[in-house]
């Protein structure tokens, strides 16, 4: 059951290696690597946080707004691009020990998507996350674009 502390691991300062998709709704895509730096805070003790992404190879900055329904008890993870200005649907969903999965509905290229971000290999030091799109209701599913985070060096 997910809980308003699932996202502390990700509090702090990371380094991030992304693997993307050029085509994502093409599993056979090749895929390009690029670094970022991404600095995640608490908000709400916790039961929320935001944090930014800076990705030079793109030209492009992110920001995900976290928030626990402790009704539901779960999560909506909410990602926005400065790229587009736009704010995207959420996706929704919750921790099972260190394995968080969240779903939702959105466009990709004029195409309806479900959308799928799974977090997992979560520490102090390392997690693992992952978008998949499916256009057959979750039927099958292309992986376009994982993030490995880890601790920045200390100076």
């Amino acid at each position: 059951m997910s809980t308003p502390n699932d996202f502390d691991f990700l509090h702090g300062d990371w380094a991030v290696r992304n693997r993307r998709r050029t085509d994502f709704l093409d599993p056979d895509s090749t895929w390009v690597e690029f670094p970022a730096v991404s600095r995640c805070r608490p908000l709400f003790d916790g039961a929320a946080n935001i944090d930014e992404i800076d990705m030079p190879y793109l030209d492009a900055k992110g920001v995900t707004l976290r928030l626990f329904d402790p009704e539901a008890g779960q999560w909506s993870l909410n990602w926005a691009a400065s790229r587009s200005g736009k704010l995207f649907p959420p996706v929704v969903g919750r921790f099972d020990g260190d394995r968080g999965e969240f779903y939702g509905d959105d466009t990709h290229d004029d195409e309806d998507v479900r959308v799928r971000f799974v977090w997992s290999g979560v520490s102090p030091t390392g997690a693992h996350w992952e978008q998949a799109f499916s256009v057959d209701g979750g039927e099958t599913w292309v992986t376009n674009w994982t993030m490995d985070f880890s601790r920045p060096p200390v100076s």
